[in-house]
């Protein structure tokens, strides 16, 4: 019985440092050593290279998004607030990804169009990256590593994970999936950063 007990310890022991200490302690990736998230070059939905310098002076809300997802319909929220906000100076960054259950199968056409349909999305969309893991992508890397984002930093939990990014490039809140985008606290944090 007490080997059972024993074995039972072991076996969460390693789980529980898989899972948090060795990811913690993941050093940041060379390419995303950056002192700004204006350092970055991503890729649009349709191939093109986007520096991000180019959203300089705008706040950011910076989204994981997936098609087929519980949190999927958090995309009209998402479009609302950008309809809203945008005059004011607020720009949702919507980053596909295929990591949490293959909940993002489609090709970047596929996603565009998806969204499109769907959605009317109107705010800038980009290519499918990987948001976790050994393939993560650099500005993700940077986004949740502690030495870039010591406030909020930590891995990616799920779909719609959404970072809010200053007028001058800083990180300054993160929303986890189940916070909606036209939530009093996800507002009310746009709308504070809007007026800095």
């Amino acid at each position: 019985m007490m080997l059972k007990y024993l074995l039972y310890f072991l076996v969460i022991s390693l789980l529980c440092y898989f899972f948090f200490c060795k990811n913690s302690k993941k050093a940041l990736p060379e390419s995303a050593k950056q002192d700004s998230i204006y350092n970055f070059v991503v890729q649009d939905i349709d191939g093109k290279d986007v520096k991000l310098e180019q959203y300089q002076g705008k706040v950011l809300l910076i989204v994981n998004v997936a098609s087929k997802c519980g949190f999927t319909p958090q995309y009209a929220g998402l479009q609302k607030l950008y309809e809203k906000y945008q005059g004011d100076g607020l720009v949702i960054l919507g980053f596909p990804a295929n990591n949490f259950l293959r909940q993002e199968p489609g090709t970047n056409d596929e996603i565009k169009q998806f969204c499109s349909l769907n959605y009317n999305i109107t705010f800038p969309m980009f290519a499918k990256i990987s948001v976790k893991g050994d393939d993560q992508a650099p500005l993700y890397a940077f986004l949740t590593h502690p030495e870039t984002n010591p406030e909020f930093s930590g891995g990616i939990s799920w779909n719609f994970n959404k970072f809010l990014i200053s007028k001058k490039g800083k990180i300054i809140n993160r929303f986890g999936s189940r916070d909606e985008p036209e939530s009093e606290k996800v507002v009310q944090a746009i709308e504070a950063a809007l007026k800095e």
